[in-house]
């Protein structure tokens, strides 16, 4: 099963591409499938696309339910996101 985790894009780059924050880890991902995202928007990520512009909301309970249960993420997962 693989697993979309939540990401709030820092800022876009001309080339189709998008720097984000993924549980603290900064990442570079494709957002030509979610051109309507802007710097501060959450997207969904999978195998590094945006495939799902989400409110923030739903993905802060994401977050924090990633959190909750790590190995929901399995190795993508930073080592410092355990609940504080």
């Amino acid at each position: 099963m693989c697993l979309a985790i939540p990401a709030r894009i820092a800022r876009l780059e001309p080339d189709g591409l998008a720097e984000v924050d993924v549980l603290g880890v900064t990442r570079q991902i494709s957002v030509d499938l979610t051109p309507q995202a802007q710097p501060g928007d959450y997207v969904l990520v999978h195998a590094g696309f945006a495939i799902e512009v989400v409110d923030e909301a739903f993905a802060q309970e994401t977050i924090q339910l990633i959190r909750e249960f790590p190995e929901l993420a399995g190795e993508d997962l930073p080592a410092n996101t355990a609940p504080a």
